[in-house]
Formats: structure tokens, sequence, C-alpha cells
């Protein structure tokens, strides 16, 4: 049996109020949205960020936050059902509606952010980039909560291994396992919100979906990377190879985010 780090076991519940529960789960999305909204505001009211481009005013950030919380949460479940466990819920469809019982797809909350960014791009009569732009740089804050919860949960956890930080996870069995969720927190959260952070410093804004482009690359690859680490759900268990759901779809996003970088400089970026 190799060291491993005793595994910090969080009661999953922070706090009750009466009868009502407030998890660590839900706290990561709320929290995520308030300070992926304060970051926003901020990053609109930088007139040097955008040179001329037609940007979007604080005040639709607040919408934004209500379009984008739907998207995530509606097409993060829908996505879950859909790719990751639809024979279960085609057995059980009412507990498509047990949020609380986790089970969220990242790449269905991505195409529910998506929808909400178009609808409401259409309904201010702004550009879809525009919007897209800034809740992708925002995003990674999202996503490295979202891992914070998933550790102390715990789910989502990694593969057996020997290595020196492996922990032995309650209900994974006996094996000391990599703690993937902290790997995915590192990478999809942090790194990428740095990068993001650098490049719009350097005026990645002034050129539309230049932001959304670099998100989709980076949040691919560093999510294939992870998978490498993390225990296939065990529903689905490895497609074909080494494979999994994860890495699939995310091969589709990696091209889109190409395809928006190429056509970020293929347009000349607007002066400051």
């Amino acid at each position: 049996m190799p060291f491993v780090i005793a595994y910090p076991v969080i009661d999953p519940v922070l706090l009750s109020i009466g009868p009502l529960p407030i998890r660590w789960y839900a706290l990561a999305y709320i929290a995520g949205l308030v300070i992926g909204w304060a970051y926003a505001r901020h990053l609109v009211g930088r007139a040097s960020f955008w040179g001329v481009r037609l940007r979007p005013d604080v005040g639709v950030i607040d919408d934004l936050l209500i379009y984008t919380a739907l998207g995530v949460i509606l097409g993060g479940r829908l996505g879950y059902v859909v790719f990751y466990n639809p024979v279960f819920y085609l057995s059980h469809p009412l507990d498509v509606f047990k949020l609380w019982q986790g089970g969220m797809s990242f790449h269905g909350g991505l195409v529910g952010a998506g929808v909400g960014v178009m609808l409401l791009a259409r309904r201010r009569g702004l550009p879809t980039l525009a919007l897209g732009d800034v809740v992708s740089a925002v995003a990674p804050i999202g996503l490295f909560l979202g891992r914070i919860a998933n550790f102390i949960k715990p789910e989502l956890w990694g593969r057996p291994t020997d290595v020196a930080w492996a922990m032995v996870f309650p209900g994974a069995g006996d094996l000391p396992r990599h703690p993937s969720q902290l790997y995915e927190a590192a990478a999809e959260g942090a790194l990428l919100f740095l990068f993001l952070f650098v490049a719009v410093r350097l005026g990645a804004l002034k050129r539309p979906g230049l932001v959304t482009g670099l998100f989709a690359i980076g949040y691919g690859c560093a999510r294939i990377f992870c998978e490498f680490f993390r225990e296939p759900d065990p529903q689905l268990g490895f497609l074909f190879g080494a494979a999994t759901m994860g890495m699939l779809l995310s091969l589709p996003l990696i091209a889109a985010g190409v395809a928006l970088v190429a056509f970020a400089f293929r347009r000349e970026a607007v002066p400051a």
C-alpha cells in the first residue's frame, strides 16, 4: 500500500436553516455566478479593453447573469441526462428534476449558456460575440468553484494510482486515487482564468470572438488532459480504448474554438 494523503472529510451541507440545507455544491454555483457577475461588470466598464468596438453596458450584465444562470442549469442538467445517463432517466423521468442529487454536464451547460447569450443579444440589439466574450472570460471562475465542490462532495474522483498525493475517497473503494477534481480546478479553472486574464489585457476583447475561441480551445484541451486521470462515469466506462465521453465532447469544442480564433484574426483589431 503506497503512502496516501488522508481525504479531508467535509460535511457536504455547510449549514441548515430549519429544514433547508445549504450545500457546498449549491453554494459553489451561486458564488461562481456572483463573482463572475462582478468581474463581468469590471470588464465592460473598462473602455480601454474594447477600443471602439460596441460593448455591453454595465446594466446588461445584470440580465446576462439571469440568462446564463438559467442556461447553465437547464443545459447542464439536460446534457447530463442525454449524454451520460439516458437509460436511467428514461426509466426514472421524475429524477431529472432532482438537481440536489448531482449530475450536471459542462458541455450541456455551455450550450445552454450560449442559447441564453444569443437570446439576450437579440433582445438588446447587441453583437452575440460581445456578450459571448464576456461570459467566456468569467466562466473559469465558476469552473474552479464547481470542481472544488466536486471534491468536497466527493464525486468525479480519479483513477487508481500510487502517486504520493493519492487519496482514498469515501464511496470509491479502498484504492488510493488521483484527486482529479483538484486537477480540473487548477487546469480548467485557475490556469484558464489566468490565461484569459492576460489575453484580455493584451487586447483580445478588441477582436470579436477571440476570447470565446481561446476559452473553447483552452477548456477542451484541459478537459481532455484531466480525463486521463479521472475515473470514467460508471454507467458509461470507456467508449473505446482510453476515450471517455468528456474527451469526445471536447473535440468539437476545440474545433469551434480554432474556427473562432481564425475568424477573429481575419478581421483587423479595432483601434484603441
